[in-house]
């Protein structure tokens, strides 16, 4: 997914150097499939290269990385991640997010409900600082799941090339593939997972009934327990309505998702940060992840939800100072990878956001009033052999540092 990086692929199979455009190439990992044998990433030119496995997608199959590798690959690799340990994704590998690379599945443990019982009331927000981390730390919460989507569709990734052609068409095809081969309490995450279409006027009535045709298995059913769907979508307006409250979604003007009164109470307070930041500036996306069933009359409703705010390039970011980060890297067509939370706690110290187009991973810090990050300055760019490899930005004390300039042969 990761294709806009310009990187060419070669990958050595059973002794053969391939790109993945050659002819042939589809019939070799298919061979490799049959016989056991491991593809090697060539990213990097010492060594034997980086062992992957080879994974059947429908009626074909596709080349992935080994769980836990990808910060081994080049950074210019389509293979690339960053160290799970730099983000909260950390406390989760083998927990909460456990990959088979013999079948190609992960198995997730989620810590809210993807069924609920008649006459139960709506689930609380799910905090985006939750005081719980000691359950939280081996089950994902939906803003968790929301990063964790975000992570494996590499919508945190940025690339200069990517400029004017990240939309929600192309955000809502990576997550659909990201939760391909993705399982949760026993269901296929894709086919509970509810993006929806981009809307056109000409196409109202297919886009329409293709929604419906989705939400078919989480209609309510008398004296059986509901089934929810996994809602992702921009909030266009959170506003009262004749029996409590509706969340508006854009790209579905003709259905919006019915919200119980206290829900929305708490919504207001768990979230507060998110709204204000969604409302000082226009140009702020706000996606709601939440869990929803269909009632007999087609109404949905949410039953447990959670809020995160985006750049225009659909960055996640969690603070004012986060989107002045990365509309700063984005302004000097810097390549980079956003770090995300899942279920950190506010407050953690952890890096914003991760240069890519420097050779190695380097750091960048945004350090708060109370935070007790030691101050580590940027060495300059003209010592290469004694690199920094991290930059702090304290915004109480001064402006947006310089960042260290682009090596220009990890571009080429």
């Amino acid at each position: 997914m990761n294709s806009g990086s310009g990187a060419t692929v070669i990958y050595d199979i059973c002794g053969r150097r391939w790109v993945k455009e050659a002819p042939g190439f589809a019939d070799a990992i298919a061979e490799a499939y049959a016989n056991h044998q491991r593809p090697r990433c060539l990213c990097r030119p010492a060594g034997d290269g980086i062992e992957m496995y080879v994974a059947r997608l429908m009626n074909g199959y596709i080349v992935k990385r080994m769980p836990n590798t990808g910060s081994q690959h080049a950074t210019s690799c389509p293979s690339y991640e960053l160290p799970a340990d730099l983000s909260g994704l950390g406390q989760l590998v083998g927990t909460a997010i456990v990959e088979n690379p013999a079948t190609g599945e992960t198995a997730l443990k989620l810590d809210f409900p993807l069924s609920k019982l008649p006459g139960r009331s709506s689930q609380p927000p799910a905090a985006s600082t939750s005081p719980n981390i000691s359950s939280q730390g081996q089950k994902l919460s939906l803003r968790a799941m929301l990063h964790y989507l975000w992570d494996q569709a590499e919508l945190t990734h940025w690339h200069p090339g990517f400029t004017g052609k990240r939309n929600w068409a192309i955000v809502r095809r990576h997550l659909f593939s990201a939760a391909k081969h993705k399982f949760a309490r026993g269901s296929a995450l894709q086919n509970r997972l509810y993006v929806p279409e981009v809307f056109s006027v000409e196409q109202r009535d297919p886009i329409n009934a293709r929604r419906l045709a989705e939400w078919t298995s989480a209609l309510a059913h008398p004296g059986k327990p509901s089934q929810l769907m996994l809602l992702i979508g921009e909030v266009k307006e959170i506003v009262p309505s004749r029996y409590g409250f509706k969340a508006v979604i854009k790209h579905l003007p003709d259905q919006a998702f019915a919200i119980d009164e206290r829900l929305f109470r708490q919504l207001e307070r768990r979230f507060a940060g998110e709204l204000a930041l969604w409302g000082a500036f226009d140009s702020i996306h706000l996606v709601m992840i939440g869990t929803f069933c269909v009632s007999y009359s087609g109404l949905p409703t949410i039953d447990s939800l959670s809020l995160v705010t985006f750049t225009p390039e659909w960055i996640p970011v969690d603070s004012p100072h986060e989107a002045h980060l990365v509309r700063a890297l984005v302004s000097c067509r810097r390549s980079f990878v956003k770090t995300l939370s899942y279920n950190l706690c506010a407050g953690t110290s952890m890096a914003s956001a991760v240069l890519t187009d420097l050779g190695d991973p380097f750091e960048l810090f945004i350090a708060t009033e109370s935070d007790t990050l030691e101050e580590r300055p940027v060495e300059p760019s003209s010592a290469p052999d004694l690199p920094a490899r991290h930059w702090v930005w304290h915004p109480s004390q001064q402006p947006l540092p310089p960042f260290p300039a682009v090596r220009t042969e990890v571009l080429a």
